[in-house]
């Protein structure tokens, strides 16, 4: 039931590794992030249960700061060398 959210994020990988490869030579940088569950509206607080709690390594969902920060970095001089990748944003709870 979730065909239309993969198929859709497979290609902002997809797109963001091509973007990189094509811009790189012009000395800009494409990445994508990846936020986890993080409290915003689209979050349905009755599935955040202290089991699923249980299932991040972190023991909670992410705030939007958390996105933010991991963003602002990205962004910042600290990153440099970084393009084409995918920063997972989500307390550990996918790995890999």
């Amino acid at each position: 039931m979730h065909a239309h959210y993969i198929a859709a994020k497979s290609g902002v990988i997809g797109l963001t590794r091509a973007l990189a490869r094509e811009l790189g030579p012009r000395n800009i940088r494409v990445n994508a992030v990846a936020p986890g569950p993080t409290d915003t509206r689209m979050i349905d607080g009755d599935r955040i249960t202290p089991e699923f709690l249980q299932t991040i390594p972190l023991g909670r969902i992410g705030r939007p700061q958390d996105i933010a920060g991991a963003v602002a970095f990205l962004c910042g001089d600290d990153a440099a060398w970084i393009t084409g990748q995918v920063l997972r944003v989500n307390g550990g709870l996918a790995m890999g």
